[in-house]
């Protein structure tokens, strides 16, 4: 049973048991009585609150997405959607004050921290993400809503990637997701789900990308 915590609203309960709905028993096990089940909330709640498989669907995307933002939060890695390209290794961002390559080792690590991070403690929503994108393949409507929502992801990260001195920050910025995304399905759900590597292996990992794409300074030390 889902337990609510202070500050937690009644449709955040029902988000969060639908995510762990979609962790342990996967789409088909997604339904209004068995998220009223999983939150402990009297029957007819879920349809209350999200009255059709889409409301449902829509509102586990939204928390989804909240909930990988707190994971990321606290490196403070990603600037605010809007902010401008100035806040990387050689201005406010990582590495503010010192070398452009303190910097790059600053931003290497604190990737590197992130990603660990989320492979080590948060596992289940890297399951409902693909649970959901899958879904959004099969439903347009879906798909719009799932898309709207993860864009508040990439104008920092292409913010982030300026900063760091790209010149392409659109496909440099793909080609870290795609490093990244490829990384954590094969941790999650693929052939290394019993092999997480560690941060160290990840910092080598982020500054090899990183110095094929930016540059000798970001080339792994």
């Amino acid at each position: 049973m889902a337990t609510r915590t202070a500050g937690t609203s009644r449709a955040d309960l029902i988000a969060d048991a639908a995510l762990a709905l979609l962790a342990e028993r996967g789409m088909r096990g997604l339904t209004h009585r068995a998220v009223d089940e999983r939150a402990g909330l009297p029957q007819g709640s879920t349809s209350n609150c999200a009255r059709t498989r889409q409301a449902l669907l829509e509102a586990a995307v939204r928390r989804l997405a909240e909930r990988e933002a707190r994971v990321l939060a606290p490196d403070g890695l990603l600037p605010a959607a809007g902010a401008g390209s100035d806040p990387g290794p050689e201005g406010r961002g990582p590495g503010a004050g010192g070398s452009p390559a303190a910097g790059a080792a600053e931003l290497v690590a604190g990737l590197a921290r992130v990603l660990h991070r989320y492979l080590t403690d948060h596992p289940e929503l890297l399951v409902c993400r693909y649970e959901l994108a899958l879904e959004a393949t099969r439903r347009p409507e879906l798909r719009e809503f799932f898309d709207a929502t993860g864009r508040q992801f990439r104008e920092p990260l292409l913010a982030l990637m300026t900063a760091a001195g790209s010149a392409e920050p659109e496909r440099h910025a793909l080609s870290l997701v795609a490093w990244c995304e490829g990384l954590m399905f094969s941790c999650a759900a693929g052939s290394y789900s019993r092999s997480v590597p560690s941060e160290q292996e990840l910092r080598a990992g982020f500054a090899e990308l990183l110095g094929g794409m930016l540059g000798p300074r970001w080339a792994p030390r």
